[in-house]
């Protein structure tokens, strides 16, 4: 099961995330095995951003690819602040020369802040006109917030999995419509719900562990991209071995019933 986005690439529907990557020196070297043992076992898609560990995760996230950029879609995220368009430019080069690239193949708008989302997107298309980017799109923004994009966005990356399901209800329609694929951040909600007894019996239920149950459960319907981070080699094969899963519907219905959608829209949550 692939993620199309609207500008054309195809990735696989599970990608590494890197929020809190490169924050522990000790870790580092687990954490560069991991990246590349993920890039080993299929996956495409590494997510980053200036913010996190003020650039120590784009640095770790360079190194770990190097010699190998061309098998990596690679996605950053400029800060609301820098969201001007002189402040645009100056982000992404210093993102770029800290990944060690000549370009992104998506750059995200984090959050909404206080610079005109017009003066964003044009500094983005000036990015793409000049090669530092191939394609832009948008982080936390809910359906009046998309609402104002003109047409190029690429995805919405929100947080999203069985205890975060208020997207489902108003912002994903929207997104399909346009044929816009999510990028699903925390689809594990930062391993807090692993330890739920009633997703470990029905994961092994079906031969999965209750990580690759989640992601399997996020990625279902082909249009969402999961981001999970990976702290090990073995952690990053075990969500790779994710791709191409097809839950039964069975299995998908108790889902529902454990974890049920909201029936009216909520606002947008964040972590």
């Amino acid at each position: 099961m692939s993620i199309r986005f609207p500008h054309g690439p195809t990735v696989p529907e599970i990608g590494i995330g890197t929020w809190f990557v490169g924050d522990e020196p000790s870790r580092r070297g687990d954490e560069i095995a991991a990246i590349r043992a993920g890039l080993d076992a299929g996956l495409r898609v590494i997510d980053t951003a200036e913010m996190y560990g003020d650039g120590r995760s784009e640095d770790l996230v360079g190194e770990a690819i190097r010699g190998r950029r061309d098998d990596v879609f690679l996605v950053s995220k400029v800060l609301p602040y820098n969201a001007s368009a002189d402040g645009v430019r100056r982000a992404v080069h210093a993102s770029l020369g800290r990944l060690g690239t000549d370009r992104l193949d998506l750059y995200l708008l984090h959050w909404r802040g206080a610079v005109p989302l017009e003066e964003t997107v044009t500094a983005f298309e000036r990015l793409i006109d000049d090669g530092d980017i191939v394609a832009w799109g948008v982080s936390n923004l809910d359906p009046d917030d998309l609402s104002e994009l003109p047409p190029g966005c690429a995805t919405d990356q929100v947080l999203y999995n069985p205890l975060r399901r208020g997207p489902e209800v108003d912002l994903f329609p929207l997104l399909r419509a346009q044929s816009m694929p999510v990028m699903a951040y925390s689809p594990l909600e930062q391993a807090r719900m692993l330890d739920d007894p009633r997703l470990a019996e029905l994961a092994a239920s079906v031969g999965l562990s209750p990580a690759q149950l989640v992601l399997a459960w996020v990625v279902r319907d082909g249009d969402v991209l999961a981001i999970p981070k990976a702290g090990s080699a073995a952690h990053a094969r075990e969500n790779a071995a994710v791709l191409g899963v097809t839950l039964p519907a069975d299995v998908r219905a108790e889902i529902d019933r454990l974890f049920p959608a909201p029936q009216h829209p909520v606002p947008l949550e964040m972590l």
